[in-house]
């Protein structure tokens, strides 16, 4: 059984909401994206790229016969497959459309995307759109942004003295659509009754700290916990689009 819930706000700066969530219970799924281009390419990036993911995951619990066009990996579970695929043909299809259409030239959106089934959660993304689980009172980060920032971060843990320059710390290094062939992101983790996810775009993790974000989601049910974040962001100054969604697992 899960509980959920999303919501998602413009912010008061930009004209058009450019993020697109998903969070459907019945299947277990939920997604977040955020996009990126000119005029309302970034829109379209999203709304592609979410409506890719659910449609093809909706359609392998409806017929068995599937196909792998981008193979197996064997890690994964079946249903951790079954993800990875549906993002890569995000990327395609957001990729050949702004093939087609001079005005989506360019355009791109960040995709964090995950399932839970039989307490099992398979999670999969680019971007700096984020993951967090909330398990046992401890708030964890399960993604990593794809950002200069980050890639910089991760080099000086490697003990490389690189500092990026301050413009291009939020940068980012990989989303869905941009290029023909996508970095995907992917890992799966065992959940137990209580545990609970937090998908969110960089208009609500930017303003809003881990103990911020530790302190509002040990409370609250899914649907009164989404709308507190997103109004949170907001009342702290965001300036972009504000999306979160809120999943609960209480076990089968």
């Amino acid at each position: 059984m899960i509980e959920a819930h999303g919501q998602s706000d413009a912010g008061p700066v930009r004209k058009i909401n450019e993020d697109s969530f998903v969070c459907d219970v019945e299947l277990g799924l939920f997604i977040v994206a955020d996009g990126l281009g000119g005029h309302s390419a970034g829109e379209v990036a999203s709304g592609l790229a979410v409506d890719t993911i659910s449609g093809f995951i909706r359609r392998t619990e409806e017929d068995s016969e599937l196909s792998w066009p981008y193979g197996i990996e064997p890690a994964l579970s079946f249903g951790g497959n079954v993800l990875r695929t549906a993002v890569y043909l995000a990327n395609r299809r957001v990729f050949r459309a702004a093939e087609k259409h001079d005005e989506y030239t360019g355009m791109g959106t960040t995709v964090v995307a995950a399932r839970m089934n039989a307490g099992r959660l398979s999670v999969a993304h680019a971007g700096d759109s984020r993951l967090y689980l909330l398990a046992n009172g401890v708030l964890k980060q399960l993604t990593r942004d794809d950002t200069w920032a980050a890639t910089i971060l991760a080099a000086q843990e490697d003990g490389k003295g690189v500092t990026p320059p301050r413009s291009m710390k939020h940068v980012l290094t990989n989303v869905i659509g941009a290029r023909e062939q996508a970095d995907v992101h992917l890992g799966e983790y065992d959940l137990s009754p209580g545990d609970t996810i937090l998908l969110c775009s960089d208009g609500l993790h930017g303003v809003l700290d881990d103990g911020a974000l530790l302190a509002m989601m040990t409370s609250d049910p899914p649907p009164e916990l989404t709308a507190r974040l997103v109004e949170a962001a907001l009342a702290r100054g965001a300036k972009d689009n504000v999306t979160a969604v809120v999943a609960r697992y209480q076990g089968e």
